[in-house]
């Protein structure tokens, strides 16, 4: 298990005395996070790294996950739609199905939550939990991983009622935030750069990658890695391919992914992507398994495009994972990609299919230029995106909450 001093060879020895010294006056307190699966998506993947060096600094940490019926998947997807300004058909039945599965989860976990001194809840599926913990003795802190910088309304007024009743907010962007009777924190997510998904790859395997999956290494590839989620927009990525190929003839697409276990869209959206594809044999879309982290990390190094052409991001992860193995990233230009492609400097952001294919075009006649965005790309996320400067708001906002700090907190 990697203990956070492993991290001193990227961060410097600094940085992790830092983490020791904020992590000493919360030695032993009681943490509890709460989401809604272990495996697939942003989340999870953070909390997977994230509670194990939590523990490592002397917390006692819990890492628990909610469960529920098919529908009441559905119905969250639908709340993570709505959140991010898709209007959607939600009413009292579907309300009554969330509330229900909300009661039916707090009866194995309420003893836990309410013993808790810090409980974290992430994003909308787990939220009516803190209503139905009445004895609860800690803080309770709802982090929302989404973009709500324009949600529907008639849903976002319900969900409301349940934050207000919490202790503090968290949000990835200023933008994403919404009006709340409490304190709100910033705080954009961040990768760990010493995962599977991360680490140092050598080229034979890049290239044992490239051939597993009948690429050729010999010709351009442009790889976007995402969920299958609309909101990823593989169709436009695959129109993108389409207007460079005549072009570049030689030009490869391979969109790799899968679903989440709290996402029941995805398979129908990967019926969607291989009816685009077609017969192509240059388009490549790959069901990954949840654990194929070398396989992703072997991609994107072995990538001459990265794009990750959302049409809404509450941050965008893989653009990060990309830019830390020294990829300029195409991105759509939305959400927390806009905080990690500096336009023109660690990639470009683009609205639209032929705007992501100017700009492959571009990449792949000057590569020279390519290279220097992406070497600019990797030092931003050293500087900003790493895990050990999530762990450190982490601490800092447990801390302001058990002690009393002051509301605003600035981490330089």
């Amino acid at each position: 298990m990697t203990s956070i001093q492993d991290y001193a060879a990227v961060t410097g020895e600094d940085v992790i005395d830092r983490l020791r010294q904020l992590a000493r006056p919360l030695k032993g307190i009681k943490v509890v996070h709460v989401n809604s699966t272990y495996v697939g998506g942003g989340v999870a993947e953070i909390l997977t790294k994230l509670v194990p060096l939590q523990k490592d600094l002397g917390l006692d940490v819990r890492w628990e996950v909610i469960r529920g019926e098919e529908r009441f998947f559905q119905i969250t997807k639908s709340f993570h739609n709505a959140l991010q300004g898709i209007p959607a058909p939600l009413g009292d039945a579907s309300f009554k199905v969330y509330e229900e599965t909300g009661a039916q989860n707090s009866e194995g976990l309420r003893s836990i939550l309410e013993d808790a001194d810090i409980v974290f809840i992430h994003d909308p599926q787990p939220l009516p939990l803190l209503r139905l913990c009445p004895n609860r003795k800690g803080k309770w802190i709802w982090r929302c991983h989404i973009d709500l910088s324009h949600p529907y309304r008639p849903l976002w007024n319900y969900l409301r009622n349940f934050v207000m009743e919490y202790d503090a907010s968290i949000f990835s962007l200023a933008d994403f935030s919404q009006p709340l009777p409490h304190t709100q924190y910033l705080m954009p997510p961040s990768i760990d750069p010493l995962s599977e998904k991360n680490m140092n790859l050598t080229e034979e395997k890049v290239h044992g990658a490239k051939i597993e999956f009948g690429l050729d290494p010999d010709r351009p590839i442009m790889l976007q890695v995402s969920r299958f989620d609309r909101f990823k927009d593989p169709l436009g990525v695959v129109r993108a391919y389409r207007l460079v190929k005549p072009s570049v003839p030689a030009l490869q697409l391979v969109l790799a992914g899968g679903g989440a276990t709290d996402d029941p869209e995805a398979e129908a959206v990967l019926a969607e992507v291989r009816s685009e594809a077609g017969t192509d044999k240059d388009i490549h879309v790959l069901q990954l398994p949840p654990d194929a982290h070398v396989t992703i990390n072997a991609l994107q190094r072995g990538a001459d495009i990265v794009l990750q052409k959302s049409l809404k991001e509450g941050f965008g992860l893989t653009v990060t994972e990309a830019m830390w193995k020294g990829k300029p990233v195409i991105g759509g230009d939305t959400g927390g990609i806009r905080l990690q492609v500096v336009n023109h400097h660690t990639g470009f952001l683009v609205k639209t299919p032929e705007g992501a294919a100017l700009r492959t075009r571009y990449l792949l006649r000057h590569p020279d230029i390519a290279l220097a965005m992406g070497h600019k790309a990797k030092e931003l996320v050293r500087q900003n995106f790493l895990l050990t400067r999530n762990l450190r708001e982490y601490l800092s906002i447990m801390l302001a909450r058990m002690f009393g700090a002051p509301e605003r907190i600035e981490l330089e």
